[in-house]
């Protein structure tokens, strides 16, 4: 019987034909990154030293859809469309009468959602006559994303892996490796910008995008690729959101919520978005929230201010929510969480009201992860068990209120290469780092100067 669907699929005929672009339809105008030397806003032709054109183009497209490129598609035909599965067993372990459905991103080659961008940026890159592309990966899952696309279109790729992570998820760059990536921990002694920060052992996302911008910059080749945090990423990730409205069409509900995790932003933007257009055109009513670490409380304990996108300052200034560009998070096992930011459209949203972010410790996001790993089968990442979290307090809340509620939420990858995080719970010796209240009033008092964000 159809109520009793556990997975909903869709053909390979319909994978999207086209992006959505949410900047159309925002109220209000968007604020404008900015020039760092001039504080006046950045021309898109200053992104050109370390992107194509074909991205620039998209990162500040007016369209409200963009077409998907057919050798992206056809490329995307080798894991989408991803499944959207009805956690029935959840949902009788939790006694909720909520409807719980997951949108399943880990069946990619590398494991998550960071491909449906990453091959988008290297056949770009590939059409401009670019050899070689650098970036920076926290846990590893954008690292292998653009290493297995740089394999498809025979691009060179260079990846700079923050520290904790290279240390905790050895496999993650044995996986870059076998797609013939070369990978270094960061900070590392091969860039001015690393060994500038040689004291922060640890490493962070923005010592990382320091050290690969740098690299990209000095050679006239090579290119630099982003796995989020920028209006082209995000549009990259929409095929999940549309995908996953047309599933539950086939599953004939709703959502009444649609939950994801955020560091930079590009999962909870590729599942929200398309249903973020219904909201903002129709007015229907449905709550969306983003997911972070305690660790590090972006969105939940940032301010909205002009900053940088990197540590060493060579991005432009970026509107959103922040601790600061040199803060450097607590080595959380979420490692692809641990960002100073936020996407600029997330933030927004949020700004706006139209997001909610919450923010939840290391251990209560395990303890949600295994829950769900013992119902479901899946074992999550450590970055999807925060959306975890976030759905089983809202299916208690549910049952609480004796209402069916419809909750949708993103797994964007699978925690097969986290294995040591899981070891350190159930032996009860998982820690819960604290965020650093003084760490972040440091960083926000060098926040450089620029017009204030009313």
């Amino acid at each position: 019987m159809a109520e009793e669907r556990l997975k909903f699929n869709l053909d390979e005929a319909d994978i999207p034909a086209a992006w959505v672009n949410l900047m159309a339809d925002l109220p209000g105008e968007a604020l404008p990154p900015l020039d760092p030397r001039s504080k006046q806003p950045a021309e898109p032709a200053s992104l050109s030293p370390i992107f194509p054109l074909g991205l620039i183009q998209q990162e500040v497209s007016p369209e409200p859809e963009i077409e998907i490129p057919g050798p992206v598609r056809d490329a995307y035909r080798l894991w989408r469309p991803t499944p959207l599965y009805r956690a029935r067993r959840l949902e009788q372990e939790l006694g909720t009468p909520a409807h719980i459905y997951y949108k399943y991103e880990g069946v990619s080659p590398p494991g998550s959602h960071k491909p449906n961008t990453a091959v988008a940026q290297v056949y770009e890159n590939a059409a401009a006559g670019i050899k070689k592309l650098t970036t920076e990966t926290g846990a590893g899952q954008w690292g292998s994303a653009l290493a297995f696309a740089c394999r498809l279109f025979g691009l060179e790729c260079e990846v700079w892996m923050v520290g904790s992570s290279y240390d905790q998820k050895p496999y993650r760059r044995s996986m870059m490796e076998v797609w013939g990536a070369t990978v270094h921990r960061s900070p590392s002694d091969r860039t001015e910008a690393g060994r500038s920060q040689r004291e922060h052992t640890t490493g962070s996302l923005g010592i990382a995008i320091s050290e690969a911008v740098e690299v990209a910059a000095q050679n006239a080749d090579t290119n630099y690729s982003l796995g989020s945090v920028l209006n082209h990423v995000l549009l990259h990730q929409t095929v999940i959101g549309q995908e996953a409205i047309a599933q539950l069409q086939l599953a004939g509900e709703e959502p009444d919520m649609v939950i994801g995790c955020v560091g930079g932003g590009s999962n909870f933007a590729g599942l929200a978005i398309p249903f973020l257009r219904r909201v903002i055109r129709e007015g229907i009513g449905m709550r969306f929230i983003a997911a972070e670490p305690a660790a590090c409380p972006t969105l939940t304990r940032g301010v909205y201010a002009y900053d940088f996108g990197d540590t060493v300052g060579l991005t432009p200034l970026m509107p959103m929510y922040t601790l600061g560009h040199d803060f450097v998070p607590p080595p959380v096992h979420a490692g692809g969480l641990r960002y100073h930011g936020d996407s600029p459209l997330v933030c927004g949203l949020v700004r706006q009201g139209l997001v909610e972010p919450r923010a939840y410790r290391q251990n209560e996001t395990f303890e949600a992860a295994v829950q769900f790993a013992r119902a479901e089968g899946i074992i999550p990442a450590p970055e999807p068990a925060h959306a975890i979290r976030a759905v089983i307090d809202e299916a208690d809340a549910a049952r609480e209120a004796g209402e069916e509620r419809v909750i949708l939420f993103g797994l964007c990858g699978h925690g097969h290469f986290d294995l040591s995080a899981y070891d350190a719970y159930l032996a009860g010796q998982l820690e819960d780092p604290e965020f650093s209240e003084t760490d972040m009033d440091a960083a926000l008092a060098r926040l450089p100067e620029a017009p204030a964000l009313a």
